[in-house]
């Protein structure tokens, strides 16, 4: 049974098992900024999200993950949609996500209405591909 809530203190050690991309100040942001999410299977937790404001103002979906075994159930699309409505209700009308072009998540955000809208090349490393989604009130 699909479950989201906002991430706590006490998630922290599941949040790392899944996420090690950034460090203890950003995890404490999150909590207090209600900008992360624990994605359960009933009392199970089995997935993390988070965001950002790109530019102070458009929800920019930084991380969507999921442990192995709940990959391609429908957790991904649920907490997505859980998301966007939220979003819709804080007043934002565009939301974001990137992809490298190499990942297969460009696929599952196409799905959504996700649109590709541009890329950014680092060094050593696949395109960054940027995707958007005009949201629709409800």
């Amino acid at each position: 049974m699909f479950n989201i809530k906002y991430v706590s203190k006490e998630d922290k050690s599941f949040w790392y098992t899944l996420d090690k991309h950034f460090d203890e100040n950003e995890f404490e942001l999150k909590i207090r900024d209600k900008r992360g999410y624990i994605i359960s299977d009933g009392d199970k937790a089995v997935g993390i999200m988070r965001y950002n404001l790109i530019w102070d103002y458009i929800p920019f979906l930084t991380l969507i993950y999921f442990d192995k075994a709940y990959r391609g159930k429908g957790f991904g699309r649920k907490a997505m949609l859980h998301w966007e409505n939220e979003m819709r209700e804080l007043g934002h009308d565009t939301v974001m996500t990137s992809t490298q072009v190499d990942e297969q998540a460009q696929h599952f955000y196409r799905t959504l209405g996700y649109k590709d809208k541009g890329g950014i090349f680092f060094d050593d490393s696949p395109q960054e591909m940027f995707m958007i989604k005009a949201l629709s009130s409800k």
